[in-house]
């Protein structure tokens, strides 16, 4: 008795496995949305923290303990984008394993009908990527201001370490559009 290999789940046909896709990649979406949604409020939540740190460096009159917890919580809002991060990371994976699961049921070409309105899988992909590399970047960013931020005297440096916090410099316009438009495709958003 010889068995025939096929690319298919046993049991479902391929309406259901496209729905599944699919139904995976807005998911995806909306984790986006809310990561980034997330990541927002803890960059203007750090940027007062870090107003504080810079505040206690200057005034002379502060004790250096204060200093130290203000940077304990500072490290906090640090710690919990690492996790934001790492979430993303895994939404990455999951969207690189949609990508080879698609590969390998139809070929290095893909499915022939989008999974969305438009968008193949490797445009979700992309998008992912995009937004992975840009906050994966300010995170290192922000964690080389934490370490600065703190043992710094000068004025000056204390108001460009804080406008690069508030600021997120490798978090550029095309990085909000890309998610605006990975909404718009997965039907989030209405035109």
């Amino acid at each position: 008795m010889v068995l025939e290999w096929t690319s298919q789940s046993p049991g479902l046909n391929p309406m259901e496995n496209l729905w599944r896709d699919a139904r995976k990649i807005k998911d995806n979406a909306a984790d986006w949305h809310n990561l980034m949604l997330k990541w927002d409020k803890l960059n203007n939540d750090g940027f007062q923290c870090a107003t504080n740190i810079a505040d206690v460096n200057v005034a002379i009159s502060l004790t250096c303990d204060a200093r130290s917890n203000t940077g304990l919580s500072l490290k906090g809002f640090s710690f919990v984008q690492v996790v934001i991060v790492a979430k993303m990371e895994h939404l990455m994976s999951v969207q690189r394993g949609i990508q080879d699961l698609e590969e390998f049921q139809f070929g290095p070409e893909g499915r022939t009908l989008p999974l969305c309105h438009s968008w193949k899988t490797q445009e979700f992909e992309e998008s992912s990527r995009v937004l992975l590399a840009a906050f994966s970047q300010e995170l290192k960013l922000k964690q080389v201001i934490l370490q600065e931020l703190a043992h710094t005297a000068v004025a000056d440096l204390h108001m460009v370490y804080l406008s690069c916090w508030l600021h997120q410099p490798f978090i550029p316009a095309q990085t909000r559009l890309a998610l605006e438009a990975l909404l718009l495709e997965t039907g989030h958003r209405s035109l």
